[in-house]
């Protein structure tokens, strides 16, 4: 279990980044942050 340590805090971080760039109307930096984060998730799981 303390291998996927790693990979769920930086897809947390690339969802917070999306969130960020989202309240700052950021849209296409928001798409890359979240298509980031599945590129994450579908690696890892």
């Amino acid at each position: 279990m303390s291998m996927m340590i790693f990979p769920c805090v930086l897809i947390a971080l690339d969802i917070g980044a999306a969130i960020i760039y989202l309240i700052n109307r950021d849209y296409k930096k928001a798409v890359y942050w979240i298509a980031a984060a599945v590129l994450n998730i579908c690696v890892t799981f």
